[in-house]
């Protein structure tokens, strides 16, 4: 995969630009295809981005906004990745955006993977935006170094939307998107701060088993258009 770099002396600097990039390709898939979907990461890195997105003069509306990933958890808890995504993105202009949660309350995650991967297998694709975050483990999404899904999770050939995933690193047990449901996006972009996070990616970079930091399976994907990589220190 190409990868196209944007460094950016503050994290200010770089959630505004992302939100810009982001906001433009939306529009894009607005005025030429009546709609768009955004895939999003949680976690705290992306807090001040959704807060600049969510100013993003477009037509909300006809935004869905759906998560890479998920904690297998209600939203009412603070792990709630789409409790995140309420509180910081849809909010102001992009309060109008609907929704796409994996969460359904009284089943847990594997239960909950056929009717997910059908629900979600059902939108547009290409997605139009998706923004992904690496962890210091070289994890993106749900795709965890000794992921008891992961070589599922990471093959371009797989035919599920949506996986279930337990990892010793992963805490509770979590659902992810699919690497194919990803890697095809229009805009794909990878969000990352902090010298640790540059550091671990330059790793990635050297090449090496995806299973070993996952991210790597991201950065081998065939695509057309290159990956945008995002980092502040």
């Amino acid at each position: 995969m190409k990868l196209k770099r944007h460094d950016y002396e503050t994290r200010e600097a770089l959630a505004e630009a992302l939100a810009a990039g982001v906001a433009a390709v939306l529009g894009g898939g607005i005025a030429t295809q009546g709609s768009a979907v955004l895939a999003v990461s949680g976690g705290s890195t992306p807090k001040l981005l959704f807060r600049h997105l969510s100013e993003a003069d477009i037509d909300w509306s006809r935004v869905t906004v759906l998560l890479v990933d998920e904690r297998w958890v209600p939203e009412s808890s603070d792990r709630s990745n789409a409790r995140l995504v309420r509180e910081n993105l849809l909010r102001g202009r992009a309060a109008a955006a609907h929704l796409e949660p994996f969460y359904i309350e009284g089943l847990d995650a594997l239960e909950a993977v056929p009717d997910l991967s059908k629900h979600f297998g059902g939108l547009p694709r290409p997605f139009d935006a998706v923004i992904l975050g690496m962890g210091t483990d070289g994890h993106t999404a749900s795709f965890f170094p000794g992921g008891d899904k992961l070589a599922e999770a990471i093959d371009m050939g797989c035919p599920n939307a949506v996986l279930a995933m337990r990892a010793p690193g992963a805490g509770e047990p979590r659902v992810t998107l699919t690497l194919p449901r990803l890697a095809d996006a229009r805009f794909l972009a990878l969000h990352i701060e902090g010298e640790d996070k540059r550091a671990v990616l330059e790793q990635a970079l050297a090449g090496g088993p995806a299973e070993e930091m996952p991210v790597r399976a991201v950065l081998g994907a065939p695509r057309e258009e290159p990956l945008q990589v995002f980092w502040a220190p």
